[in-house]
């Protein structure tokens, strides 16, 4: 196994056991020689992966002390945050704190939009909308899932502002799985299609603020669905 693959595995076992709360906030990480030992690897695999950890503001190395882990306010890996977050069965707060973030986002990003897009780009949302229809007719889940999230990068970037773009693309790898399972439900999809279809008529027009709205009423869409298809639902 390449040392890189290593680094990563023990990383993510040692983030499994915060997660789990055999090391809860604040309290050290075993030694480097006790997870060497623990997972069979070389002290330099070990100090590897707790930069990786460190890196993503998950644990704190301190010298002469070791490693701590980090308050979850700290963290900087969202991944990291939902799987310690839905591990504690507050997977409902999760998603509406997901949809609130997208909504500050996307809101002025289809308000920007609205006014940049070329027809090149229009085409290409229409486009979107068609691959959800028939990914939603045929019962192609991830081909939804694709469209969707398509649509959504082509306005972003149609904005013209490299920060809006840059600042949610780590967010785009957490909605792919989130969109996964909310986007099994044919209401959602039906809804997705109906929402999607009114925001392009808003950016075709150019009306900012009619985009801006239109997003909006998206993301009360996207809100409203999650209560009354997915949480509300007996696990």
């Amino acid at each position: 196994m390449a040392r890189k693959s290593l680094v990563s595995l023990v990383a993510d076992e040692l983030l499994d056991r915060i997660i789990a709360g055999e090391s809860p906030v604040g309290a050290p990480l075993p030694s480097e020689a006790e997870i060497g030992e623990s997972y069979d690897v070389s002290r330099v695999t070990v100090r590897e992966a707790l930069r990786v950890l460190s890196t993503q503001g998950i644990i704190r190395v301190t010298s002469g002390i070791g490693s701590l882990v980090a308050p979850l306010d700290e963290w900087q890996s969202l991944n990291a945050i939902l799987r310690y977050r839905s591990a504690r069965g507050d997977d409902g707060e999760v998603a509406e704190q997901l949809i609130a973030v997208r909504r500050m986002f996307e809101t002025e990003a289809a308000a920007l939009a609205a006014t940049r897009l070329t027809p090149d780009a229009l085409a290409e949302l229409q486009r979107c909308i068609d691959a959800m229809t028939r990914a939603a007719d045929a019962g192609e889940v991830d081909g939804f899932v694709e469209a969707d999230l398509r649509f959504h990068d082509v306005i972003l970037r149609g904005s013209e502002n490299v920060f809006l773009a840059a600042l949610f693309e780590p967010l785009t790898r957490v909605l792919a799985e989130r969109r996964a399972q909310t986007s099994r439900v044919p209401e959602i999809q039906r809804h997705a299609i109906a929402e999607h279809t009114s925001i392009l008529a808003a950016l075709r027009e150019g009306d900012a603020s009619r985009a801006r709205a239109a997003m909006d009423h998206h993301m009360q869409q996207t809100l409203d669905d999650l209560h009354t298809y997915v949480l509300s639902r007996p696990s």
